[in-house]
């Protein structure tokens, strides 16, 4: 790293983290970029994260200012640990899902120093696919904004001046502007600034801290500016999930703490109101989004259960003059129907996006246990067999098939090499073909293709050009290899195609994972090895299933064997922290190197329990084994281990 030593500090940067590694070391990876011909120094503060975001920094960024907190104090009070211990002329607050542009400070920090005063500055932010976020530029939420905000006025109508306020959809997105509310993903401040108005109020524990410290700069007498001569990235949302009920209950009760503290009695007492109106509207809101996301796709399965059954039967009552109907088989009807939702539950068919494959496993898996269920039902429950074969027949097809109904409206996402997921990769030679071995693993059926770049930049500006000038198709994703090319030449690109309907995503310099958006709604998206393996969501579930059933199990039978064992108290422990969910039965060798893979609760076993008269631990390396474990993971794993090391069921977790 190499810097231009000034008298004073010029920037100082101060990142907030919580449990998103992946998206750090991207972020951390673009600011170190863009700090090269500048004296500026990095700041972390953690929030007792868990998934190893603080050996990575010690690790990989060495110079960078670690802040370990020993629990989870906040953002506003986690920004100011950094900022009273700061020396830059400048401090910037910037969120870990975001990446800068290699010229992104040198911009900012010359405008500020044209405006001396410009007490804090926001610069345009897009998604992963190049959409503009209107939270760059942002209006006082006075009671009147807040509620054209809260009641959806300003999404009806967000170029107007009254309405549009609270993102001042009236500004153009490409014109430098006063504002009054700077997004805390990327605040840029005038330290001078701060020590006039104060850092931030440690009332506010997450949201509603950069409105007001806003609102401050304005009445010190300094003034806020949108600059979109600098675009980011902001994968919103991977810090918090904006769509749950616990970020409305948090997000309105800041916009409370903010109306007591500056409008006033009056004027506060009316945006209580609201705030509580707001509270219960968008939290009924999005309780109901949320259960129509769970319900959706298994009611079109069951209707199409319900449906194949009660066709069939209709038809072959046409064709037979008598037809035994008995009331009992609306029974059998809901037993078929709850073992094939639960069977494609299992499966992961209802995980997002949806994969072909994982619809296509739990209907073999229905299809076997329905039917011998339903040959052990009394012949008063009992269908014909022509009715029950045209029938699953019927639900199986109208299952899959309402999958690529759902996909091509743009309703339900399918994942799979089922359907084209060409991938188009940029890069330089050696770190192309490290990005493309990345991605087999996790895409192994994907179409491929490669366009080789010389030196940190193309000269297409749109995607049409570019895959023209390759002879290349329109591919599903493209893929920008960061150690290739510049984030500024990434950015631009991305901004520019914002409207194309290919995938933008990003491989990190070392090739261990990939970050995009699958689209325009979505908030940042991570891909590594591990989506074919351990942290699935169809294999921590079956992990999670495989663990409490075992463990009813071993309790249930634990007075015929218990004698034999040596340590009962080890033993029964491990069991029953096992059932509650705190750890599995198996997990990585602690005595390995793990950090670096998917996060998974800690083992009893290891794989080397499973695998010793198999493979000589002395020709495979226990970091390897953790590899393997977290890669190719199955529930036979677990089971083989389990069944090799039962007797060591009885050693404490470490």
């Amino acid at each position: 790293m190499i810097f231009i030593t000034f008298d004073t500090m010029k920037l100082s940067i101060v990142i907030v983290n919580y449990n998103v590694k992946y998206f750090l070391k991207q972020c951390l990876d673009s600011a170190v970029r863009a700090i090269e011909n500048i004296d500026a120094e990095i700041f972390v503060v953690d929030n007792d994260s868990k998934d190893g975001s603080n050996e990575m920094i010690k690790k990989h960024f060495k110079d960078v200012i670690l802040i370990e907190n020993k629990k989870n104090v906040g953002f506003s009070k986690a920004n100011n640990q950094a900022i009273r211990i700061s020396k830059g002329e400048y401090v910037l607050l910037l969120n870990p899902d975001t990446i800068v542009a290699e010229d992104t400070f040198e911009k900012v920090i010359t405008f500020m120093d044209k405006t001396p005063k410009a007490g804090g500055l926001g610069v345009r932010m897009i998604d992963g696919n190049g959409n503009f976020l209107p939270e760059s530029k942002r209006g006082l939420p006075t009671p009147e904004v807040a509620f054209y905000k809260i009641f959806g006025f300003s999404t009806l109508f967000p170029k107007s001046e009254r309405f549009g306020k609270y993102h001042l959809g009236n500004l153009p997105e490409f014109e430098t502007n006063e504002i009054d509310i700077l997004s805390g993903a990327f605040m840029f401040l005038r330290k001078e600034t701060l020590d006039k108005v104060g850092l931030l109020d440690e009332n506010f524990f997450m949201y509603g801290e950069d409105i007001d410290l806003s609102y401050r700069i304005t009445l010190g007498g300094y003034k806020n500016y949108y600059y979109p001569d600098s675009t980011i990235v902001h994968y919103k949302g991977e810090s918090t999930k904006k769509s749950s009920v616990n970020y409305v209950f948090i997000f309105y009760k800041a916009m409370a703490i903010f109306a007591e503290k500056y409008f006033g009695k009056s004027k506060a007492g009316l945006f209580n109101i609201l705030i509580k109106l707001a509270i219960f509207f968008r939290a009924g809101l999005a309780i109901f989004n949320r259960l129509i996301e769970i319900i959706f796709l298994p009611l079109i399965d069951v209707s199409f259960i319900f449906f194949g059954l009660h066709f069939a039967k209709r038809l072959y009552q046409n064709e037979q003059a008598i037809f035994h109907d008995s009331p009992l088989m609306h029974i059998t009807i809901g037993v078929l129907t709850l073992i094939t939702i639960t069977s494609l539950l299992l499966s992961g068919a209802y995980d997002k996006p949806v994969k072909p494959k994982s619809i296509i496993i739990g209907l073999f898996i229905a299809l076997p246990i329905s039917i011998l269920t339903y040959l052990s039902f009394d012949d008063y429950f009992m269908f014909p067999t022509k009715v029950g074969v045209l029938a699953i027949t019927i639900a199986s097809v109208g299952t899959f098939a309402s999958r690529l109904i759902l996909h091509f409206l743009n309703i339900q996402k399918l994942r799979s090499s089922i359907l084209s997921k060409d991938i188009v990769i940029l890069g330089e030679d050696n770190d192309s073909e490290k990005t493309e071995n990345l991605v087999n693993l996790t895409q192994s059926l994907a179409q491929i293709n490669i366009i080789k770049t010389n030196g940190k930049t193309f000269k297409q500006n749109s995607v049409k050009d570019l895959l023209k000038d390759h002879n290349l198709s329109t591919p599903k994703e493209m893929i920008f290899c960061s150690k290739s090319l510049n984030y500024n030449r990434i950015i631009d690109f991305m901004s520019r195609n914002k409207k194309s309907t290919v995938e933008f995503k990003i491989a990190h310099p070392y090739n261990k994972f990939i970050i995009g958006s699958t689209n325009l709604n979505t908030s940042g998206e991570l891909y590594t090895l591990k989506l074919k393996g351990i942290s699935s969501k169809s294999n921590i579930r079956l992990k999670r299933i495989l663990d409490t059933s075992i463990s009813f199990v071993l309790l249930l039978f634990i007075p015929f064997y218990i004698l034999f064992l040596k340590n009962k108290t080890s033993y029964i422990r491990n069991i029953w922290l096992i059932l509650k969910g705190e750890q599995s039965f198996v997990g990585y060798n602690k005595n390995a190197e793990y950090e670096s893979l998917p996060h998974i609760k800690d083992g009893v076993l290891n794989l080397l329990d499973g695998v010793s008269t198999e493979l000589n631990p002395s020709n495979i390396s226990k970091t390897k084994l953790n590899k393997i474990y977290a890669h190719d993971y199955s529930p036979f794993m677990d089971l083989k281990v389990l069944f090799r090391g039962f007797k060591k069921l009885t050693h404490k977790v470490l």
